[in-house]
Formats: C-alpha cells, sequence, structure tokens
C-alpha cells in the first residue's frame, strides 16, 4: 500500500513539450502520482502512442494536460501569473537542488539532449541542477523529472 503525501496537489506544472520520445513521456505517471496540477506536452497525440500508454497506465486519465501554441508565449502568460520558471540545467549560475527551495507557483521546464533553448533559457527565474559524483555528467530526463518534481511535493 502507498503512504500519502501530506501535501494536497500543489501548483507545480511540469512542461515537457521539448520532450518527444513517448519513453520519456511517462513521467506523466510520476506528475499524477506525486499531485502536480498539469502537465504540458508538445502534441496531445502522444496519448494514442502504445509506449505512452503502457508508461503512463491510465495517468493521463487523472492528471489535466495542456497543448500550448506557442511554448514562450505560455511561459509569458505563466510567469504573468506569478509562476517561477524553473529549468534543470547546468549553468555558471545554476543552484544546486539539495538547497533550491520551490516556490508553491512553479512551473518546471524539462528538455532532453542538447540543454534549454537559449531563447526559453533567458525566460528562466532559476535553474537548478542535480548533484552528481559519477563522470557522466546528465540524467535521463525522466529521471530528473522524477527527482525534482519530488523534492517540490
Amino acid at each position: 500500500r502507498a503512504a500519502r503525501l501530506g501535501k494536497q496537489h500543489g501548483t507545480l506544472l511540469v512542461v515537457a513539450s521539448l520532450i518527444d520520445k513517448p519513453t520519456n513521456l511517462g513521467l506523466c505517471r510520476t506528475c499524477e502520482i506525486f499531485g502536480a496540477s498539469g502537465l504540458v506536452l508538445d502534441s496531445l497525440h502522444h496519448l494514442n502512442d502504445k509506449h505512452f500508454q503502457s508508461l503512463s497506465v491510465s495517468s493521463e486519465l487523472w492528471l489535466p494536460l495542456f497543448e500550448p501554441v506557442e511554448l514562450t508565449d505560455f511561459l509569458q502568460v505563466k510567469k504573468s501569473e506569478g509562476y517561477c520558471i524553473v529549468g534543470v540545467e547546468q549553468t555558471a549560475n545554476s543552484q544546486s537542488l539539495q538547497d533550491f527551495k520551490f516556490p508553491e507557483k512553479t512551473l518546471l521546464l524539462l528538455n532532453e539532449r542538447e540543454g534549454i533553448p537559449a531563447n526559453l533559457l533567458q525566460m528562466l527565474d532559476v535553474c537548478v541542477e542535480i548533484p552528481q559524483q559519477g563522470i557522466i555528467r546528465s540524467l535521463n530526463v525522466h529521471v530528473s523529472a522524477a527527482l525534482l518534481i519530488w523534492e517540490y511535493t
């Protein structure tokens, strides 16, 4: 039996519209389990993908999903609504996840492969990085997302 977390659904909005691999979009399940307020995808067509369905195990039925027309406009609107835009990125000014305190209204911007594009990087309020010990300097995006979502929760 799963233990219940004390926190009700927060105002954590997870933006995965820069992710296109259905296997990484299995983070829909992670978002639902830990009470994210919503998940933003690049396309709601992923819901029909068999890989997505096998990983999400119906979590998409219980989690609000969004498909913005233009990501920069969407981020700007959320910023004006008081969201803190957080990116998972290793930069000169990144804050360590272990020291970072998430604001209640947090938008988590995720990306796979090359990192967050420059035009979106400048829109971030903060970059958070996950302390690592190994030689490899990047985690799978779903793993990174899970760690930050857990810390938020």
